[in-house]
């Protein structure tokens, strides 16, 4: 049964939308256990606080979503699949920081052979879709972790999204149907494909060593 988490950065709820739609992809796959978990704002709370809408936006995320509290918890899973917002063309600081603290789960080679993929929300067409998909992924590769993005796999990818991971434009009203059905195809992907890596090495056998 594999095991995926959407893990996920939102300030406005429009990231937590496309993880959603991510999620729910991922669990039509028959036998897939999906968590998602939310990450909580670097900011302090008196700086939330003074800003009415983010304090509200924030109350509502951290209500309907579990804040993900250990680091180690990535480890736990056979697939991950990560957004955030961008912040100048990469990943929001607040995923950024939680990837930062991966590195002894790195060392001992927790993420090895696992699945990865990346999702995305900017706030104009051209404002860095896929420069902060590929700024996730990257950590993924660092990782050793197996990439799967929707590429050109679904009809959906040819109108929405990005073949290198779901997107939406918050600018323009967040996301679409096009959207959403781009991002369900990316969760339904990666589930089918960690199915296939699982049942091919077995459930007993370990990441590939070097030789």
């Amino acid at each position: 049964m594999p095991k995926i988490l959407v893990l996920f950065y939102s300030r406005t709820g429009h990231t937590a939308r496309l993880a959603d739609a991510i999620a729910d992809g991922a669990r039509s796959v028959e036998g897939s256990d999906v968590v998602i978990r939310r990450v909580d704002d670097l900011a302090s709370e008196d700086v939330i606080n003074a800003q009415p809408k983010w304090k509200e936006s924030r109350e509502q995320l951290a209500g309907a979503y579990q804040t993900l509290t250990r680091v180690e918890e990535l480890a736990e899973y056979d697939a991950l699949i990560v957004g955030a917002p961008t912040r100048f063309g990469v990943m929001a600081a607040e995923l950024k920081e939680v990837l930062d603290r991966v590195g002894p789960l790195w060392a001992k080679g927790a993420f090895a052979d696992k699945v990865g993929a990346a999702f995305a929300t900017v706030q104009t067409p051209h404002g860095g879709h896929e420069t902060t998909l590929f700024s996730i992924m990257t950590v993924m590769a660092n990782l050793g972790m197996i990439l799967v993005p929707p590429g050109y796999t679904s009809r959906a990818v040819y109108t929405a999204g990005s073949p290198y991971g779901a997107t939406s434009t918050t600018g323009a009203g967040g996301a679409t149907e096009g959207d959403l059905a781009v991002a369900r195809h990316e969760g339904a992907r990666v589930a089918t494909v960690t199915r296939w890596i699982l049942t091919g090495r077995g459930a007993d056998a370990g990441p590939v060593s070097p030789r």
